[in-house]
């Protein structure tokens, strides 16, 4: 019986972490985000325990939320995390990172009310976003830097991909894209994690989704561009 992955309609957001590791693993899905747009709020709310917001994964009688969590248990159920006890914690250590800096990203345009436009907090979120820049950024990508730098492979837990290396490469393309030039001027920082990117964008798992139309395009979701927050 396939999974059900449920998120909000129209945006890849936190979805779009636990879509490439059940692309690329070859895991039997339907993505309610395009089956049943309009139905999360009703569905959410009939679900034991309780998500406290999507993403979420029905997986027989278990509801599991967090992208983290959901991840964890796809790596244990589908091999897509390492075996051994010290690189099946590592990868999730990784994405619980990669998870704080997608929060942070988030933030930068919606610094003070989760609930207000954008536009209602913009003094706030020119300062929030020149510290994302000057600061968090480079701490982040240079801990994964240094991370592979100590790799036994050109992975993040060794010689073979794992979800946390399908969250890197969706990381990266989510702030550069919302962040550009910051990250031209950042990346000759980072080759391997650059390099892991690349190899990501190249995995032969991903081709068919990566050229789809179910690789929903930015816009009004945790990575935005706008180009008064970005600076080189």
């Amino acid at each position: 019986m396939p999974y059900e992955l449920w998120y909000w309609p129209g945006t890849p957001g936190r979805g779009e972490f636990v879509r490439l590791s059940l692309e690329a693993g070859g895991i039997d899905y339907i993505d309610q985000s395009f089956e049943q747009p309009d139905a999360l709020m009703t569905d959410i709310k009939t679900r034991v325990p309780e998500p406290f917001a999507p993403p979420y994964l029905v997986a027989d009688d278990l509801v599991i939320a967090q992208v983290a969590n959901i991840l964890l248990y796809l790596g244990d159920e589908h091999g897509l995390a390492p075996k051994d006890k010290a690189g099946r914690y590592f990868a999730h250590q990784v994405e619980l990172t990669i998870t704080d800096m997608t929060a942070e990203a988030h933030d930068t345009h919606h610094p003070v009310e989760l609930m207000s436009y954008y536009e209602d907090q913009k003094p706030e979120a020119k300062r929030r976003a020149a510290d994302f820049r000057d600061n968090r950024i480079s701490k982040f990508m240079g801990w994964f830097e240094r991370a592979l730098e100590r790799s036994s492979g050109d992975w993040m837990t060794g010689g073979k991909w794992c979800y946390a290396d399908l969250s890197l490469f969706q990381l990266v393309d989510g702030i550069r894209y919302a962040f550009p030039k910051r990250m031209k001027a950042l990346e000759g920082d980072w080759p391997k994690l650059i390099a892991l990117y690349d190899r990501v964008a190249k995995l032969p798992e991903l081709q068919d989704y990566l050229g789809s139309d179910r690789r929903q395009p930015y816009g009004d979701g945790i990575f935005r561009h706008y180009p008064e927050l970005d600076a080189a």
